[in-house]
């Protein structure tokens, strides 16, 4: 069976940046598994996994626009403190859950001052090149439930 639209693909996949540094693996846990066709995966991954067989392996490179986008300034704000209410330290690194009118958005503090906090909107893979080595070890047709929610169970 291919990997094509509504299919339910299991993979175990290495993700490296252009320095060869590992920035996620599957390697030593089960495999990530997504339904196809269905915005589980970044862009660029899943055209590049279309067609292909359970016991195929990938190496592909994936410029920014394929994959989490070029990262935009503009996403960089600086907010009141006491919008995070209810949280008594915040830090460098510490991330947060928004909702936009884009949807649910990953915010990743950068500076903290003594009234202000400095927050990045980018995905903290905006901008960079990734490179996935990936080995399909299965693909299946999705269950009912599956397609109605939209992602692999």
């Amino acid at each position: 069976m291919q990997v094509s639209e509504n299919k339910v693909v299991s993979i175990h996949y290495t993700l490296t940046n252009d320095a060869g540094e590992v920035i996620d693996t599957s390697v030593g846990r089960a495999p990530l598994s997504y339904l196809h066709g269905a915005g589980n995966l970044i862009p660029g991954l899943e055209k590049a996994l279309e067609g292909k067989a359970c016991g195929d392996h990938i190496d592909v490179s994936l410029a920014p626009e394929e994959a989490y986008g070029q990262r935009d300034e503009a996403l960089i704000q600086v907010v009141p403190k006491s919008a995070f209410e209810g949280i008594e330290e915040i830090e460098p690194g510490m991330q947060f859950q928004a909702q936009t009118p884009a949807g649910r958005q990953i915010l990743t503090v950068v500076e903290v001052y003594e009234d202000e906090v400095v927050i990045d909107g980018n995905h903290p893979l905006a901008g960079e090149t990734l490179h996935f080595s990936v080995e399909i070890t299965e693909v299946r047709e999705a269950t009912e439930e599956e397609l109605a929610h939209g992602h692999a169970h």
